[in-house]
């Protein structure tokens, strides 16, 4: 029998053999009722495999589901498999499937869906950013109509977290091999919703799907999905009761919101930051003295006060913060403007150097955050230019492309997701092009290691080469913010800055009646 300790149970990875019943209530959640949501940007892409921002995230949510399921204390349980089981050397993974499932056109979900999907995920020419960030599966096989077993390149006890990826909604085999691009407009999923309508500039809406494996949920008849990219009219509509539910909001609307009859203020810690990414394979930021000195000019303290209102945590040029587990305690960096010039002047720039940051308009802590670095790197030598462009020209001309441009990222499951997604050699979004060897071996050793003494040995090591290294700034974590009316029932903030669970969502007293 294999052994389960007390962090694997905690972490989700623990067998899971059966799905207890629900358990009725005397408060049963009321049924019924349209949802209003805000969203500060389009949903340009409701594609799953291809999804990149929250609004995506959400949208994509709502209509599909994954095999596992991240709950708000960042632990896994069941979606559309039921149980799930590991070898003894954990490189072995079998998972049951919910009987019964159907997709929203009516077929039933079966393993070959499970195996396509992971399949596409899984194949480079689908360029999905869960490529990386699913395992590290070698092969997916169906073993009955119900039954699905992943084979694994190395021990792996995150897969049921890892098998949580945004990216990894199961659609129908038959779509992929038919025609996969479809899904960037249409959707058949075995999610609590169905599409109704698409303008995703506008207004996405979705109505409950009565085959939802789940009787009892969701518990809205629909919901709406509105676009407010100005943060200040979008407060103003949840103030009014226009919407019911702000996705994010910045810390400026949160006051306002704090402070508004009938609205809920909502705030977690999370893992979610803004880095300023360095070019690792280009001028100037190929010498590790330039990045060195840009993280020694930057007051990390500060940086939480003006780029998150206070509301957030200091970062240490890791993208690890204590709500990870695997986090270590390294003392955070203090500016030291001298040492910060003498290596400019060691890296041949003894005047000083000019650069230009880029920076998405969305959100709008991009430019806060490039405008902070401008101010206090300017003591150390750094003559910086912040300019900002439209989000949509931003993912086409810099994302990936630049060599010194602020990102923005949730809080990944698991310190592997984190790793794998963007610091890597081969992470889906390699943006710093970093590509440090050792950095590497200790990502994939630690990715196979089962021992938790010597895992965390290996995390503590991979966060102390970054902190030396800075391939990318990370100077502030941010508390997540939002808001609800009051009558809102059945909705956690969940810290992951992605995952909404609104089939959990119900109005209560006092919600408007809507057509």
């Amino acid at each position: 029998m294999l052994s389960v300790t007390r962090r694997l149970f905690l972490a989700g990875t623990a067998i899971s053999l059966v799905t207890l019943p629900r358990i009725a209530v005397a408060d049963t959640p009321k049924r019924g009722g349209v949802l209003r949501m805000s969203l500060d940007q389009a949903a340009s892409v409701i594609h799953p495999m291809l999804a990149r921002v929250n609004p995506e995230y959400l949208v994509t949510e709502l209509l599909y589901s994954n095999l596992t399921r991240l709950k708000p204390d960042m632990t896994v349980e069941p979606d559309l498999a039921i149980s799930w089981e590991p070898n003894e050397t954990r490189t072995e993974w079998t998972f049951k499937l919910r009987p019964g499932v159907t997709f929203h056109d009516g077929s039933p979900l079966t393993s070959e869906d499970v195996v396509a999907t992971i399949n596409a995920i899984l194949d480079p020419k689908t360029a999905s950013p869960g490529r990386t960030n699913v395992g590290p599966i070698k092969e997916v096989a169906a073993i009955d109509a119900l039954t699905v077993k992943f084979t694994l390149s190395g021990a792996y006890a995150d897969l049921p977290v890892a098998l949580t990826y945004l990216n990894a909604r199961i659609v129908p085999a038959k779509v992929i091999a038919s025609d996969l691009a479809s899904l960037s407009t249409t959707a058949n999923g075995t999610g609590p919703f169905k599409l109704v309508s698409y303008e995703p500039d506008r207004k996405i809406v979705v109505e409950r799907n009565g085959a939802y494996y789940d009787p009892t949920r969701p518990y809205l008849d629909r919901v709406e999905l509105l676009v407010y990219p100005d943060r200040t009219a979008e407060a103003s509509a949840m103030m009014s009761g226009e919407i019911d539910l702000l996705l994010t909001t910045t810390p400026g609307e949160y006051e306002r919101l704090v402070k508004a009859s009938g609205v809920k203020a909502l705030r977690t810690p999370s893992g979610q930051f803004l880095n300023i990414n360095l070019g690792c394979d280009q001028k100037p930021f190929n010498d590790i003295r330039v990045r060195q000195a840009l993280a020694l000019a930057v007051d990390r303290e500060a940086t939480v006060g003006f780029v998150a209102g206070g509301y957030g945590t200091p970062g240490n040029d890791t993208p690890l913060n204590s709500a990870y587990h695997f986090y270590k305690n390294i003392p955070i960096k203090k500016p030291d403007v001298a040492k910060a010039k003498q290596l400019l002047a060691e890296a041949g720039y003894p005047n000083g150097i000019d650069l230009t940051l880029i920076a998405s308009d969305r959100p709008a802590t991009r430019t806060q955050l490039g405008v902070a670095v401008r101010e206090m790197a300017a003591a150390a030598g750094f003559r910086i230019n912040v300019q900002t462009m439209p989000h949509a020209t931003y993912l086409d001309q810099v994302w990936k492309k630049g060599n010194f441009y602020v990102g923005f990222y949730n809080m990944q499951p698991t310190a592997d997701a984190i790793f794998n997604l963007l610091y890597t050699s081969n992470a889906t979004w390699n943006e710093t092009h970093w590509n440090n060897a050792e950095f590497d071996t200790i990502i994939n050793a630690a990715r196979v290691e089962t021992d938790e003494v010597k895992r965390n040995a290996l995390y503590a090591k991979a966060q102390e080469l970054m902190n030396t290294e800075v391939p990318s700034v990370i100077s502030a974590f941010f508390d997540l913010l939002a808001a609800q009316r009051a009558y809102v029932e059945g909705y956690t903030l969940h810290p992951r800055g992605s995952v909404f669970r609104l089939d959990m969502v119900s109005l209560g007293t006092g919600a408007p009646k809507r057509a």
